[in-house]
This record gives C-alpha cells, structure tokens and sequence, in this order.
C-alpha cells in the first residue's frame, strides 16, 4: 500500500515538472512582425494550443528547434534574418521532420513554386481568418501522422509494452492510439469520452514512459521502438 502511494507521488511530481501544458500542441511561431506574432500567438492559446515560442529571425528558430522541440513551425517565407522560410524549411525537413506551414502575403505563382519542393503541410496567405488556421493546422497535424503510420510497424498494446520499462495502462494506450493519429486534446477527449484535464494527465504519463518531451519526439520514439522489433 506505502509503495503504491509512493510511486503515484513520483509521478505526480514528474508531471508537475513537465508542466501543466507540456500535453498540449507546441507551436513555434517563426515570423519577423511582432505585431501579427503575437496575434498569432493570441489565436492559438485560445484555442488550446501552446507556443512554445516566438522567434523573429532564423538564428532564434534554429535556437529553438534545437532546445525545445515543438510539435508544428508556423514559419513566414519573407523573413528579414540570415536564413529565408524556405531555407529554414530545408532544415526543418532534414534535420528535425517536423511538420510547417507557410504563413505569407505572397500568393504569387513564382512563391507558390520556389515552396513547393519544401514539401510545407499548408500554405497560409496574411491576413487569414482564426478559423483557417486553426483548420489547417488541425489538417497539418493529421497529414504529418499519416506519414508516419504509413512508415510504423502495425502497434499493438502487448508489442509497446515488452518495449517499456513501465507499461501503458490501457487508457494511456488508447490514448497514444488516439495521438498518433494526429488528434488534438480536445478530439481524444470527445472520442474517449473523458475530459481534456484527463487526456493531458495520460499524455503526461505517456510522455514519463516515453522519455520524450512533446508529441513530436514521441512519435519519433515509438517508431524507433517498432522497428526495433
């Protein structure tokens, strides 16, 4: 009995360490306006997405790509730094295999060209409704978590647990289910039937168990497991 309530308050304090919104969806917000930025920035928290952060120029993106890996890049093409969108979606594409889209006020043909090899989830044209982006971010994230099922092993509950030190309970599993189909907080609660405060405490745990720290590095890390197998 004193072991079983031991172990819950480590993890309980393992959570408070991760934080409170570590579950959610990390968005790196990559544009030079700080005016349009931060009204970004205002968009995706009331929709209960967190930036993880805003970065004005490619130096400070590459310095969070690297320290603080979020789940999607909003990235402007036309930035007034050393490293233009499109290189900066190069890197993102090589180095981290992160999902982005392109925010812009170029609809031109020549743009719409030069992006097009970057291989971008969406392309967002200023100024936008909250709701398209919202939408094709929602999108984005989906289409980035069917590229990587078509690339994972078929996952089964007994196959993910031999991997792991501390086994997923079923709810945690359905829930991992549920992410990796690229589902939003408020998605896998509706289809689980529970509350968003409950999925972020099973996200939470996945992420303990894992060893990961965002949605991004455990879809990285569960594949690396499978293919493991």
């Amino acid at each position: 009995m004193f072991r079983y309530i031991f172990e819950q308050l480590f993890i309980l304090g393992q959570i408070k360490k991760i934080g409170p919104f570590m579950s959610d969806i990390r968005v790196l917000i990559v544009e030079d306006e700080a005016l349009i930025a931060k009204d970004i920035q205002f968009i995706l928290e009331d929709a209960d997405y967190s930036v993880s952060a805003i970065a004005y120029n490619s130096k400070k993106a590459l310095e969070e790509l690297r320290n603080r890996t979020p789940d999607i890049v909003l990235l402007d093409i036309q930035l007034n730094s050393e490293l233009s969108g499109i290189q900066l979606a190069k890197i993102i594409n090589e180095q981290y295999q992160l999902p982005f889209i392109f925010i812009t006020s170029y609809a031109d043909r020549a743009t719409i060209e030069k992006v097009k090899s970057t291989n971008p989830m969406g392309y967002l044209v200023k100024p936008f409704e909250e709701r398209t982006l919202i939408t094709t971010i929602e999108i984005a994230l989906y289409n980035h978590a069917q590229l990587w099922a078509d690339q994972r092993p078929n996952l089964s509950f007994k196959l993910i647990n031999q991997k792991l030190s501390n086994p997923l309970t079923d709810r945690e599993f359905a829930t991992l289910q549920q992410l990796l189909q690229g589902k939003t907080n408020k998605q896998i609660a509706s289809d689980l039937y529970v509350s968003t405060n409950t999925v972020k405490t099973h996200l939470s745990n996945l992420f303990l168990k894992f060893d990961v720290s965002s949605r991004s590095m455990l879809f990285t890390r569960v594949n690396q497991l499978l293919r493991a197998s």
